[in-house]
């Protein structure tokens, strides 16, 4: 018989056939960001929403119990009211105070030592503790408000951009240098605790190199919306179909 007869023969009475290699799956193709130059000739896009923000706020609170009775505290009330349009209206109101600055204070913890440097290279939101000593309660706490309505009243208008206090070994800063708005809290030997709002970061620090201190830094940002009026919806809405459309066409 013929060899190719013979194989013929096998298969049709039964033989084990051999199974055919798996078919693969079709290859998926991978994921690719729309260019802009692609994203610039879409037609039809438009602002979601119909308010703006009329105010925005932030109040940023430093309170320092030491050990040995003293109370450091700093406040500053920075606002931007956008309701007028165009350039924010700013506005700024510090407070510091030191209490109780005839007690003692208390001897660092020997051997101890905090190091931030680095904060300086972080932007974003920042928390920092760091702590080298016993029985210490330390809080950073940071909130965000957003509600709707009209923007609060500015604060009393203030004589100097920033205010100061200092006492037996002990200093307390608020307001806002060259760009930076801060509040700032430093006992000698002790510590420090820092709240700041500069571009690209806002954050709280605290460094602490004792025993027994109390610390509360409090960020508060407020966030006030107001509703646009029918007309303004309208003449927005105009606006951007408008430039929506330039160069369609002959």
């Amino acid at each position: 018989m013929h060899t190719a007869t013979w194989c013929l023969a096998l298969l049709l009475a039964g033989a084990p056939a051999v199974a055919a290699p798996p078919v693969s799956a079709p290859a998926r193709t991978p994921l690719s960001e729309i260019p802009d130059a692609e994203l610039g000739d879409m037609r039809g896009r438009y602002v979601v929403g119909n308010d703006l923000v009329a105010w925005f706020g932030v109040t940023m609170t430093s309170v320092w119990q030491t050990a040995s009775g003293q109370t450091l505290q700093g406040t500053l009330q920075l606002g931007m009211d956008f309701s007028a349009g165009g350039t924010p209206t700013l506005s700024f109101e510090p407070t510091v105070s030191i209490t109780a600055a005839d007690a003692p204070l208390p001897t660092a913890t020997a051997g101890a030592s905090v190091d931030a440097s680095g904060l300086a290279n972080v932007s974003g939101l920042v928390q920092s503790v760091q702590v080298a000593g016993d029985d210490n309660a330390v809080r950073n706490v940071t909130a965000l408000r957003v509600r709707e309505g009209a923007a609060p009243a500015p604060p009393t208008a203030q004589d100097a951009t920033s205010r100061t206090a200092s006492a037996a070994g002990m200093q307390a800063s608020a307001g806002v240098v060259d760009g930076v708005a801060q509040v700032r809290l430093q006992v000698d030997g002790q510590g420090l605790t820092t709240q700041w709002l500069r571009s690209g970061s806002a954050g709280q620090s605290v460094q602490l190199a004792a025993s027994g201190q109390q610390i509360h830094n409090q960020l508060q940002i407020d966030l006030v919306r107001q509703s646009l009026p029918a007309t303004a919806n309208l003449q927005r809405d105009v606006a951007q179909a408008i430039g929506l459309n330039r160069g369609v066409g002959i």
